[in-house]
């Protein structure tokens, strides 16, 4: 028997007695044991009394609180503004129309968020920069990832996050990966380069005095492509041959010739409608799928989830024509959304103060112009092209007579810039293959500039500048060598000379040098 000091009341579970305090009536039919004082006159003490408890239980049931005065918080600052000790991004809104869902980084880490039914793509990322405290707003991707079978593809920024996983099976394995997407609108940039004259359909209307580039550039502005045709190696069903087929993609949808390269109607054959398909890459074909080569993609309906059975494989014989083929896919079927979408992505807001530090690196080289300062009236812009690459051979020769100098100097502390010092940086990606490395670089974008450095697997204190050009990864060794009795690292035998591995990225980050192309992107492992 417990005694208690002061007035109190006894609730069990299942009491139906009611009891009279200060003349009010009390329901007695709490799930949970409850002490509350009671405010009366008497000062006497009572003892507990035993509490008839009836067998039948009532249908109104009135949950009491208890009246004990909350303890202060003495960490506020730590709490959401709810006073709740939890995180604000780990509970659920207070609107009943949030939904939550789960992205990882490429770290294998996920993050759950809370999103409205219809959020796009596009939204979710840009929940998912502020959240992660991104250092830059611009070119961020969600990817639609199934690993058991190789497939993923980059979600549209229109497209509604939540629609697209209705459509996966609940056994399988597919989730969305947040990570860098630069070459999303890239044809719209550099279309000659996406679509190349010998896949354009010789129906192609060019009689109005237009080139091919100009017509090119006319259908994306009008949110569609020309008709595209080449050979395809496709797979057949149930079997582990490859069979090479004529395709052509149209308006109305893709065909296939059954006689050559025949266009006639009667040897065309209807393959699939662009409306209800997406279009995938296959990643690790050759493995997975014994595919002929490595530049695989497949299609399969948009509404079913992904099944085998479903799954139309082709291959193309490069990653030229692979890109042509899925850039034309994205076109036909969304048409002029994508011209929207990329005249929005132009518009997206600028990085917070304080962590714009790529600002300067990302602009166009386009609104970069050769300058000479040797005159007394001023600078003047450089209009002459033989001109301005002689003045930026010059400047690139007074900067490393520059850098000479100063790791000459005798108060020079060689400790105070270790050589190791990429090791921290986000381009460096340690001891990767030469296949992850290009993998990497394909995964966030074929654009020209795209680059990283990883470790020689070939040769050993030798580094690997792996570069993006034209759709292509290029590799170029950088070797360490010794001059004066200091080491350095050189891509050109020792004409060009750094310091450590940052030194040679600031540099070529301003200067081609011996590269097609300048570092502009570099190739980051993205974190959540």
């Amino acid at each position: 028997m417990m005694e208690v000091a002061g007035p109190w009341t006894e609730v069990f579970e299942g009491s139906e007695r009611m009891e009279k305090s200060n003349g009010a009536d009390t329901l007695l039919g709490s799930s949970t044991l409850t002490l509350a004082p009671l405010v009366t006159d008497s000062p006497s003490v009572r003892r507990s009394q035993p509490i008839l408890i009836t067998s039948s239980r009532t249908k109104t049931v009135e949950h009491f609180s208890s009246s004990v005065p909350s303890i202060p918080n003495p960490f506020p600052e730590l709490c959401s503004p709810s006073k709740s000790p939890v995180l604000n991004n780990s509970l659920p809104p207070t609107s009943s129309d949030k939904h939550l869902i789960k992205v990882y980084g490429e770290d294998n880490h996920s993050r759950s968020v809370w999103v409205s039914p219809r959020a796009t793509a596009r939204e979710v990322c840009h929940t998912l920069v502020q959240t992660a405290h991104c250092s830059d707003q611009e070119n961020w991707a969600l990817l639609e990832l199934h690993p058991t079978l190789g497939l993923e593809r980059c979600l549209e920024d229109h497209e509604v996050a939540l629609e697209v996983q209705a459509t996966w099976s609940l056994k399988g394995d597919t989730r969305l990966v947040f990570c860098k997407n630069y070459a999303k609108y890239e044809f719209f940039r550099k279309p000659v380069l996406f679509f190349p004259e010998s896949m354009i359909s010789d129906s192609a209307d060019v009689s109005k005095g237009m080139t091919l580039s100009e017509l090119i550039q006319n259908l994306l502005r009008s949110g569609t492509c020309p008709e595209i045709q080449g050979f395809l190696h496709v797979k057949e069903p149930s079997r582990k041959a490859w069979k090479k087929v004529y395709f052509f993609l149209r308006r109305s949808g893709l065909y296939c010739s059954s006689k050559g390269s025949s266009k006639e109607p009667r040897h065309l054959q209807y393959v699939a409608d662009l409306e209800d398909l997406n279009v995938y890459t296959v990643v690790n074909s050759r493995k997975l799928y014994g595919a002929p080569t490595d530049f695989t993609f497949c299609i399969k309906p948009s509404r079913n989830p992904v099944r085998t059975q479903d799954l139309k494989i082709l291959c193309a014989e490069s990653e030229q024509t692979r890109t042509c083929w899925t850039s034309a896919f994205r076109l036909f079927k969304y048409g002029k959304q994508l011209q929207c979408n990329y005249q929005l992505s132009k518009l997206a807001p600028q990085s917070p103060e304080g962590t714009n530090l790529t600002e300067n690196k990302s602009r166009s080289e386009a609104s970069l112009v050769a300058m000479d300062f040797s005159g007394k009236a001023g600078g003047r812009v450089i209009q002459n092209p033989t001109e301005a690459q002689n003045a930026e051979k010059e400047e690139g020769q007074a900067w490393r007579r520059r850098e000479a100098l100063r790791c000459s100097l005798p108060n020079l502390n060689s400790g105070a810039r270790p050589t190791s010092i990429h090791r921290s940086q986000p381009w460096f990606h340690g001891g990767v293959s030469r296949k992850e490395a290009q993998r990497l670089v394909e995964k966030q974008g074929l654009v020209d500039g795209m680059f990283l450095i990883r470790e020689s697997q070939q040769h050993a204190q030798c580094f690997v500048l792996s570069l993006c050009y034209q759709l292509k990864t290029k590799h170029y060794l950088v070797i360490p060598c010794e001059d004066a009795g200091r080491k350095y690292f050189t891509m050109d035998d020792g004409l060009t000379l750094f310091i450590d591995l940052l030194q040679l990225v600031e540099f070529h980050q301003i200067n081609k040098g011996i590269l097609p192309v300048c570092l502009k992107h570099p190739c980051v492992c993205v974190a959540l």
